[in-house]
């Protein structure tokens, strides 16, 4: 049994077909990319994944439990992180209470017992801050830890948002085009922390990315999406050279790394 398993995956939203008919299974400890033109559907399958939309019709399976019959939060609990392609984080906070946002779903203490500042809340936040620190140190974040999200150039920022998911200690971690707007220097860090990621971490990554060079890099499959139907499924060499795939969106000259 795969970690996660969609199936006939579809959303319609009036007439448009924005999700029609997707299948594809994750494995444990696998990187598998979703890649295809803009509107093709991508983060809409992130979407539906996270529970944000309710889908036409499908099924949606994670570690044997059927997600279409959970909300978001108990989505969440299962251990289903996620970072966005537009960034959510809390601008007027810092670096460091953002991540510790991301512990919530572990919080395990009522509202009583934290007024009181009981001895097992100062333990639990003891913990929580030990994992952020954690978080922090592998994608180099200590430096803006008390910085305010407003302040910070882009590129940190999207790292800030990778490191509130990993905050939340999944099994699985959706990564909305991490790449998007950042330096070659800096999606070169990203392809190296997604590695990590598998390796040291043990996660399995799903993610939706339009820079190939990346996708290449890290992914052990790739899934081509267009107009909201799958294309092609395969390593990412096989999908590059489908000539469906090439038609749709890669173009004719795929060394170059950049979709049409």
């Amino acid at each position: 049994m795969s970690l996660l398993e969609v199936t006939d995956l579809a959303v319609h939203f009036g007439g448009v077909k924005a999700v029609d008919g997707v299948s594809f299974d994750v494995e444990e400890g696998e990187v598998f990319s979703i890649i295809g033109p803009n509107g093709a559907g991508k983060s809409t399958i992130f979407n539906l994944i996270s529970r944000f939309y309710e889908p036409t019709r499908g099924t949606i399976r994670f570690d044997g439990a059927e997600l279409t019959k959970l909300s978001a939060h108990d989505v969440a609990g299962m251990g289903i992180a996620r970072t966005f392609q537009n960034i959510e984080l809390f601008d007027h906070s810092t670096v460091l209470d953002n991540l510790l946002m991301g512990r919530h779903r572990h919080r395990a203490t009522n509202w009583v017992q934290d007024l009181l500042f009981l001895p097992k809340v100062r333990a639990e936040e003891r913990a929580h801050r030990q994992n952020v620190e954690e978080v922090m140190e592998f994608l180099e974040l200590e430096a803006y830890r008390d910085k305010m999200i407003a302040g910070l150039p882009y590129g940190v920022r999207k790292v800030v948002e990778i490191g509130r998911a990993l905050a939340m200690g999944p099994k699985m971690i959706l990564l909305d085009e991490p790449a998007s707007g950042l330096s070659v220097e800096e999606s070169q860090d990203v392809a190296y922390w997604i590695e990590d990621m598998r390796r040291d971490m043990g996660l399995s990554v799903l993610m939706v990315e339009h820079d190939m060079r990346l996708v290449t890099q890290v992914s052990d499959r790739v899934l081509a999406v267009a107009n909201g139907k799958p294309l092609a499924l395969g390593t990412p060499a096989e999908v590059q050279s489908d000539p469906t795939v090439q038609a749709a969106y890669l173009g004719t000259d795929v060394s170059e790394g950049a979709m049409a």
